[in-house]
């Protein structure tokens, strides 16, 4: 299986984008997506997740209320609506799929990740 991020790129702060993760080789309808990001310098932190299983997610409270991860079973495909982008919400984001919302080394894949830029 694999899974590919998209969406990524420059925004000035208190804007929006939408960042997107493609899976294939396996279904959302029995795999968790979480997304992680990494700053320059900084350890690695998982942003949020949704859970397969009746689609509990998980935010960060760095993000909580800005934020928003869904999911569209039928394309397979998992969105990070994200609002209110402040400069300290620049990283690199990675898509990753797991059995569970679990961290980064207990997910099964993980994407190459996107560059998400907030700077004015």
């Amino acid at each position: 299986g694999q899974v590919a991020e998209s969406g990524g790129g420059l925004v000035q702060p208190g804007g929006s984008l939408r960042l997107s993760c493609e899976a294939s080789g396996f279904t959302l309808d029995r795999y968790a997506i979480g997304w992680f990001r990494q700053a320059p310098g900084k350890e690695r932190e998982q942003v949020s997740c949704i859970d397969y299983i009746d689609g509990r997610t998980y935010y960060a409270d760095s993000v909580k209320g800005r934020f928003t991860i869904s999911k569209d079973n039928a394309k397979n495909m998992v969105y990070l609506q994200m609002n209110s982008l402040k400069p300290e919400d620049t990283a690199v984001y990675y898509c990753t799929g797991g059995y569970y919302c679990s961290g980064w080394n207990a997910m099964n894949y993980w994407g190459k990740g996107t560059l998400v830029t907030v700077s004015s």
